[in-house]
């Protein structure tokens, strides 16, 4: 599949069209889960090419040199481990002991994609990072993609695999299959990160669609002319995403540091791309699933949900900016806000920065996960 950011731009406009806010400031506070009990201490933070300034994160000229001191998960084209769901192979890696983060990945991207975060967060916790169904080393079944597919994976991989409390954390896409997940199974999600998530807001304004019946006419020739020329244009589209150079190009206009886009990243996209399945799951994608967007909403899904809610955005990204980030801290109380100088994917492009923000937000929220499932 091409990247995540290498989408028409029709297809973006459809996928991204009290409350507590969090700034980081040097020092900070930071909480330690001690089992029972919470434990506050005071550290200071050393952010990767970012230094801390006043009530934002501001870039500095150590952003030239990314990959100094950072812990990288290994590359390997074979994948990490596999797991049967529905009969499709499904790809995910595991790493760390302790309480389980899952981590979900965006539009035509992998669990690849979390290759600065894995090792840093398992540290302290059990990271699953899954490659959703049709991207990645995951299998690129032929079937009906909807949004309900991703969550149902998911809400069956919690059960199946982790089969614990679970922290989901998304990015783009995996940010609202994180949402929907999280509202089809509350009593395991007891928290929920997003990173630019995708999604849109419901308008309330706007008329429902008159359905239609059918005419011969539209059934039997303009609609399989329609099919046909989506076919030659979207296969054209795809072959040209696909291109190492195009990803490249597409990436470093989402990624505000361009630095961490190498060909680590690059392949990453680009290998399941080869699939022989892969440009068919892109037509489907592209002229079924995309369109049918306007179906599930954030207000939707977030009324339904009741764990606290951890929002990391970068305010500088092209297609989805900090003015989401607002509108969904304000529609849902139990929410921390945390906004960086960074792109579309901030896990990646300053993930030291975002790997302290999610250990913040995790002590504290699985602090209190722990104890109100003690009471219960």
């Amino acid at each position: 599949m091409s990247s995540s950011c290498a989408v028409l731009p029709s297809a973006r406009t459809e996928l991204f069209n009290p409350v507590h806010e969090s700034r980081f400031i040097a020092p900070t506070r930071q909480f330690q889960c001690n089992r029972s009990k919470c434990v506050m201490s005071r550290r200071g933070f050393a952010f990767r090419g970012v230094a801390a300034s006043g009530l934002s994160v501001v870039g500095s000229s150590l952003t030239t040199q990314p990959v100094e001191g950072i812990e990288r998960l290994p590359f390997k084209p074979e994948g990490y481990n596999f797991w049967t769901w529905r009969g499709h192979k499904i790809h995910y890696v595991v790493q760390g002991e302790g309480p389980p983060v899952v981590l979900i990945h965006g539009f035509g991207a992998s669990a690849f994609h979390w290759r600065y975060n894995i090792p840093e967060l398992a540290k302290k916790y059990k990271v699953y990072a899954i490659d959703l169904l049709g991207f990645g080393w995951s299998e690129k079944a032929l079937i009906e993609y909807d949004a309900m597919v991703w969550r149902d994976q998911v809400v069956d991989f919690m059960k199946e695999i982790v089969k614990e409390p679970t922290v989901l954390v998304g990015n783009s896409l995996g940010g609202f299959t994180a949402l929907v997940a999280a509202a089809g199974l509350p009593e395991q999600v007891i928290g929920v990160a997003l990173l630019n998530s995708a999604g849109q807001f419901g308008n309330p304004n706007s008329e429902a669609e008159k359905s239609e019946e059918e005419t011969a006419l539209q059934r039997f020739i303009l609609k399989p002319l329609k099919q046909i020329f989506q076919r030659v244009i979207l296969g054209f589209l795809f072959w040209q995403a696909k291109q190492p150079a195009r990803v490249e190009s597409v990436l470093k206009s989402v990624y505000k540091n361009t630095s961490n886009v190498d060909d680590y990243l690059v392949e990453s996209i680009t290998m399941p791309a080869a699939d022989p399945n892969a440009g068919e799951v892109y037509y489907r994608l592209m002229t079924r699933f995309m369109t049918n967007q306007t179906k599930y909403t954030l207000d939707n899904v977030l009324s339904k949900m009741s764990c606290p809610l951890l929002l990391v955005w970068g305010d500088l990204d092209p297609w989805v900016g900090p003015a989401k980030a607002n509108r969904i801290k304000e529609f849902y109380p139990n929410t921390t806000l945390v906004n960086l100088q960074a792109g579309h994917c901030p896990h990646d492009e300053v993930p030291e920065l975002v790997n302290r923000a999610l250990l913040d937000w995790l002590s504290t929220s699985t602090c209190e996960a722990e104890a109100s499932l003690q009471t219960i």
